[in-house]
């Protein structure tokens, strides 16, 4: 056969991609026996995956030339893991960027030129042998699943050719290479190419073969592409199950074509030809209810089995029906995440285990569908979907957000693609090598364009690619949005970061298409408030279906600082510039995998069967679409203050898409007191992502019994000491001393034990979150930050009132600040303290972070037992998945490691809180009217605010502990400007109240 010419040329060329590259074809499993079929153990295919020999080049020009020939001695070079990337194998390095190019600044590059001073190359070699039973009468093909950015491949010194596009499979004919004994494949890798131009994804940048590699023996008869598809019919009782195939030595040769334990059809083999199944009664597709059926096709000749191939399909019709995206006839809502291939220790090469872990966590979390952003994933990403059941938007490798988008600023002065027909091709390409590999995975309902590449007719011709090729699914392309010259690229309006009142406008205005945030809650750091916002909008507008997280992971690296420590790193972090730091991490679920306290909002706000309990019982709204609630159990429990004074379970089945209200055996003659009534959906039997009884949706309704309260304790039996400097009561067990020249509590002891280390301070402030600093509210607030920090005392006065001592300070804000805060403490005739803080209001300020009194404890008292919402860290804008209950953790704990330490630990609606030490010795903080909202971590917010990374946190000396009346919101829309919704900040024109009492136990 012809072989191509070697030539770095193919770099800088965007119309050279794939030079000698066998054209894109199903990802089929191929057998040589049913027995094997049966097994899933193949011989047909040997995996070259292991340990290679590798040789690294900072630039082209020192790269061991002519390594790949015939005698070329690697035996010096070093090891390398193959699938990895280079850069996590001890050279080169790491580097993050968004939307800028990496190259930015170091070179003035324009499409097609490519870095001259700096493009790492990666020199691949490895010995292997072919299995001595392969026939030598079929081909032999050697497939790289990922390789990035540029590949160049050789089999014993010919060259087989050059590939572009990362993330799907590059496949080279070897048959005439092969010889008996020992056989070397070598490859060049290049960091940066024309396709780095349209690799400008928001990820960290990398280079190597980072994925399997393979060779495959294809049979004389052989199965070269399968593409199954099954046509519904209108009631959707019956189906016909279309299995088109591309067949390599077709005369002769007989195809039987299966579904396991089920129809079959056969026929004479023809180089293309379908075959069609009837099916009667099929089991449909869906998330919900994931029935998957296998099809077999087996290739006889003579009577002899030659290939048998098999794949997965599904029985289902995803289509857009009136104005509406429908999967069975059924409107469908997406509950999605958007999911990088990350692992924090590898990268992108993922494991099948951590791709496992993924899906059972989304499952286990309602999430119900995948944006693959924005690239092919792993092809056995897509067998878990399959199996599983989450739907997947499939999203061409395509990204170009620098060369359109500037400092967030659009200036498409120059833009790829675009409308330029030198990249057409190649935006095609990628475009048809995701189509044909993933065609036959059910749970990809929608091809997706790529990603911020603005508009053009090179995208819509991908799209009009995808429809033309594949009928029964839609097409997604979001940058029409800023693009709208091709409107029509994209069946559905899909945009990110929408404001919920902007869905809102597009939605009452009688659209065309319906609407997706294809990302949306930008999940940077402490934020997913107001996700509920969104989430409405699914029962109020049918168009509105449905969104999808920005994003699912984290992506930090762990690496080993100066110190000989791992930590988990960002942007920078390597010594990458330019770099967006942190902006790498937006998950919600930690860079180890780890869940964020973000996930216990995604799971309650995507549940799709909501419980509504009210006084007498539930009220069941099921809505899944195919599925009824027999797979669960409710089980109830009734808790007085945090406490369970009652539970049981009930049989319950309420059909798809209807409601069903179920009175309780609940007790009566209540006790006085404040009652949760908490119902929960869980599990009858295990499924294969969670086990038997794990708590799927959930529910809650609180209330009070009234009753006559309990007599406050009469008389006081403490002695007041009413000095020059400090005012003090003296009772029973406890002391307590407020300061006139302090400001406030020194001293609260019981038994002798001090629990206060510094008096405590009036606190309008917050360690700063990622959202935060996007929409400049440290700049914006900073009157807050110096109102905190810069206050004095302006006066203090004690007085003594039936037997009970008060002390009432009065705070002078810094100027130009014209107000006073005035915080009472008055002693209680038990030795509790009762604080009251109150703020007059003032005009011309910006939003008030908080509203509270800062204490810091001794570090000992750091075990927390509360009563209010959790039990991970909430805030009043995220806060519908905490329910009420008493927990426990520690201050430490109580810091959510978020890669940038930030805000964090807060609960809300608390009635007490207790910070003890291991004795159970310590303070207790109780509310008296209104619920607070109280943090107790072991740093200050300016501690917080100081570092850059976990691990620059100075030495715990203290238990920092902030009662808020107040405190705002964390927001979330996006982390570059939305601010928190007027809803949940607070007012700094309104007097402001609220009142404690402070305890030690």
């Amino acid at each position: 056969m012809d072989r191509p010419v070697y030539t770095l040329s193919y770099l800088a060329d965007p119309e050279a991609f794939a030079v000698g590259r066998l054209a894109a074809c199903s990802d089929h499993a191929v057998f040589a026996s049913e027995e094997e079929a049966r097994s899933g153990q193949s011989s047909l295919q040997k995996c070259l995956s292991g340990t290679w020999k590798f040789c690294y080049a900072e630039r082209p020009e020192l790269r061991p030339l002519g390594f790949y020939e015939a005698g070329y001695d690697v035996s010096g070079w070093n090891d390398i893991a193959v699938p990895a990337h280079i850069q996590l194998q001890g050279y080169d390095r790491p580097h993050y960027v968004n939307t800028q190019y990496p190259w930015d600044g170091h070179e003035f590059l324009r499409p097609p030129e490519i870095n001259r001073e700096y493009n790492p190359v990666g020199c691949y070699a490895l010995d292997f042998t072919v299995p001595e039973d392969w026939p030598r009468d079929g081909r032999v093909v050697l497939r790289f699943d990922g390789a990035e950015s540029a590949l160049y491949a050789w089999m014993n010194g010919t060259f087989l050719g050059y590939s572009e596009d990362s993330f799907t499979p590059a496949t080279f004919d070897v048959t005439d290479c092969l010889r008996a004994g020992v056989n070397r494949v070598c490859v060049e890798v290049y960091k940066r190419c024309t396709g780095s131009y349209l690799e400008d994804q928001d990820f960290w940048r990398f280079s190597g073969l980072f994925r399997d590699v393979w060779l495959r023996l294809e049979p004389a008869s052989h199965v070269r592409d399968l593409f199954v598809t099954s046509e519904l019919s209108a009631d959707y009782r019956a189906a016909s199950l279309r299995v088109r195939m591309k067949i390599d030595g077709a005369a002769g040769t007989r195809a039987r074509v299966e579904l396991l334990d089920g129809p079959a059809a056969e026929a004479d083999c023809a180089e293309e030809m379908e075959l069609a199944i009837p099916v009667e009664s099929p089991k449909l597709w869906s998330a919900e209810e994931p029935n998957t059926y296998r099809v077999r096709v087996t290739l006889t000749r003579g009577g002899e089995v030659t290939e048998v191939c098999e794949t997965n399909t599904g029985f289902r019709r995803f289509e857009m029906r009136d104005g509406l995206m429908c999967l069975n006839g059924k409107r469908i809502v997406f509950k999605g995440v958007d999911r990088h291939e990350f692992s924090c220790r590898t990268g992108r090469a993922v494991s099948m285990e951590d791709m496992l872990w993924d899906v059972r966590c989304m499952k286990r979390h309602n999430i119900n569908a995948v944006r693959t952003s924005h690239y092919p994933n792993d092809s056995r990403f897509y067998d878990l979907c399959d199996r599983y059941g989450l739907y997947v938007i499939d999203e061409t490798n395509l990204e170009s957000h620098g060369s359109w988008q500037k400092m967030g600023r659009i200036e498409p002065s120059w833009v790829v693609p675009g409308d330029r027909p030198d990249w057409q091709a190649a935006v095609l390409d990628r475009a048809k090598s995701m189509l044909e590999r993933d065609k036959n995975h059910p749970s990809v309902l929608i091809w997706s364009c790529g990603n911020e590449s603005f508009g053009g007719r090179d995208i819509y011709n991908m799209s009009e690619y995808f429809r033309a090729a594949d009928p029964t699914r839609l097409v997604h392309y979001e940058g029409v949005f800023n693009d709208r010259s091709y409107d029509e690229t994209s069946d559905m309006e899909s945009r990110m970061y929408a404001k919920p009142a902007d869905i809102e406008a597009y939605l009452s205005s009688h659209p065309k298409k319906p609407f997706i945030n294809c990302e949306y809650t930008h999940a940077m750091g402490n934020s997913c408030g107001g996700m509920h916002l969104y989430t409405a909008l699914e029962d109020k507008y049918p168009q509105y279906q449905g969104g999808f997280i920005w994003d699912f992971i984290d992506q930090g690296i762990e690496a080993t600082d100066g110190n000989g420590a791992r930590r988990l790193c960002y942007g920078g972090d390597f010594g990458d510039r330019p770099t967006d730091y942190h902006f790498c991490t937006n998950g919600i679920v930690f860079a180890d995998r780890t869940l964020s306290p973000k996930m216990q909002e995604v799971k309650f706000l995507y549940q799709n069967v909501k419980l509504l309990p009210d006084r007498r019982g539930v009220r069941v709204v099921n809505q899944n679409l195919f599925v009824s609630t027999a797979a669960y159990e409710l089980r109830w429990s009734l808790l007085r203050e945090g406490v369970c004074a009652a539970q049981g379970t009930l049989d319950m089945d309420v059909p798809a898409g209807e409601a069903a209200y179920f009175v309780l055996p609940l007790p009566d003659g209540l006790a006085p007191g404040e009652y949760a009534l908490r119902c929960g959906l869980c599990l009858r039997e295990a499924t294969p992502w969670a086990e038997a009884g794990f708590e799927q949706m959930t529910g809650e309704h609180v209330f009070v019994v009234e009753g006559v309260k309990a007599p406050e304790r009469s008389g006081v039996d403490y002695r007041i000491a009413l000095g020059d400097v400090n005012a003090g009561a003296h009772g029973a067990g406890f002391d307590v001393l407020l300061s006139y020249q302090d400001g406030g509590l020194i001293s609260l002891k019981k038994d002798g034990l001090e629990r206060i280390a510094r008096a405590p301070r009036p606190n309008f402030d917050r360690a700063p979150t990622d959202n935060d600093r996007g929409n400049g509210m440290p700049f914006r607030c900073a009157a807050w930050t110096m109102a905190s920090h810069g206050m004095r005392l302006a006066d203090a006065a004690a007085s003594e009132e039936d037997g009970l001592l008060s002390v009432r300070y009065v705070y002078r804000m810094p100027a130009p600040l014209d107000f006073d805060v005035t915080v009472a403490y008055a002693v209680l005739a038990d030795g509790g303290v009762r604080v009251q803080l109150d703020y007059p209001g003032a005009r011309g300020l910006p939003e008030m972070p908080q509203f509270g009194l800062q204490m810091r404890l001794p570090a000992r008292f750091s075990r927390l037992r509360y009563y209010g919402r959790g039990p991970e860290e909430c805030y009043i804008d995220r806060e519908s998945g905490a329910h009420l209950g008493v927990y426990e953790t520690t201050a430490r704990a109580n810091c959510t490691p978020y890669i940038r330490p930030q805000e964090c630990g807060n609960r809300t609606d608390v009635r007490w809180l207790e910070a003890t030490d291991e004795a159970g010795r310590g303070v207790r903080v109780e509310r008296v009217d209104a619920p607070l909202q109280v943090s107790a971590i072991p740093y200050t917010a300016q501690e917080l605010d100081s570092a850059f990374h976990p691990d620059e946190l100075p030495p715990v000396h203290y238990t920092v502990l902030d009662v808020a009346g107040f405190r705002m919101g964390v927001g979330g829309d996006d982390s570059w400007g939305a601010p928190v919704h007027d809803a949940y900040l607070i007012p700094s024109d309104k007097p402001l109240s609220f009142s404690f009492i402070l305890r030690a136990i």
